[in-house]
């Protein structure tokens, strides 16, 4: 049983709309984001207040899995909490709750506290571990401690250039950038016929502006209902690897794909 969590409520907009009038991956990753900014704020340890302090969260590796996409208009919860501590380091559990408090989506994260200045991991203050929502129970039974192998050849890949809007307030590139580029990677024709089921990913390096990346993808396996892709991303002319990641993808039915109100 879930016991002391924090709940974020959304209602998705236009802009976050793809084609088909559905929330996006990255949307989703989005708001799974700003739900964990927001209980930082709830206890008073903001990412603006840490920041000043040149203190951070950074993500080291994590897994979303989706039954579904929200759609435009619809109201969905975000619960989140802490399952398990070390002196550096803290797994954040998600759920994603529709307006019928059914569960479409589910997330985990692994994230290291870390001084920004000194870049290395710093133990995390007493004050925020004796105020954060904490409860052992997992979002789902899945490990992230796991390493993604990194690939060498790929059947599709793309290359990006790191602009401004790709990082974020600590210089880092965003993690929501990295499912983008990933996303961006795979067929046009998976992409139509298919939506992002889940998706484990492990950050490695950092890319920093003007950079080039690569975003590498291999097929993993295929059949008619489900897809799965190992993806790497690297930076263009070193040996520097990014973010590793496996995906799943499953073909899309209206029955089960598509909300109606």
């Amino acid at each position: 049983m879930i016991e002391n969590y924090f709940d974020k409520a959304f209602e998705l907009r236009y802009f976050e709309m793809n084609s088909l009038g559905n929330a996006s991956p990255t949307i989703i990753l989005t708001l799974l984001e700003e739900t964990a900014a927001d209980h930082c704020y709830a206890i008073k340890h903001s990412l603006f207040q840490l920041k000043n302090l040149n203190i951070g969260w950074v993500l080291v590796s994590g897994y979303m899995q989706m039954d579904r996409y929200p759609s435009y208009k619809e109201k969905i919860t975000i619960r989140t909490w802490l399952s398990q501590y070390s002196k550096i380091r803290g797994y954040r559990e998600n759920i994603i709750y529709d307006e019928q408090n059914t569960i479409i989506g589910r997330s985990r994260g692994l994230w290291v506290f870390f001084n920004i200045a000194k870049r290395r991991p710093i133990q995390i203050f007493d004050a925020i571990k004796e105020n954060w929502s904490f409860c052992s129970f997992k979002s789902i039974d899945y490990s992230i401690s796991e390493k993604v192998s990194p690939i060498n050849e790929s059947d599709y890949e793309l290359k990006f250039i790191v602009n401004r809007y790709d990082t974020n307030m600590n210089n880092h590139v965003n993690n929501i950038r990295y499912l983008q580029w990933v996303i961006e990677s795979v067929p046009e024709e998976i992409v139509n016929n298919y939506f992002l089921y889940s998706i484990t990913g492990r950050f490695i390096a950092e890319a920093h502006y003007k950079q080039t990346v690569t975003s590498l993808i291999n097929n993993n396996y295929n059949n008619k209902q489900e897809i799965s892709f190992n993806h790497t991303i690297k930076i263009e002319g070193s040996d520097t690897i990014c973010a590793t990641a496996k995906s799943t993808w499953k073909r899309k039915y209206e029955r089960d794909y598509y909300h109606s109100k």
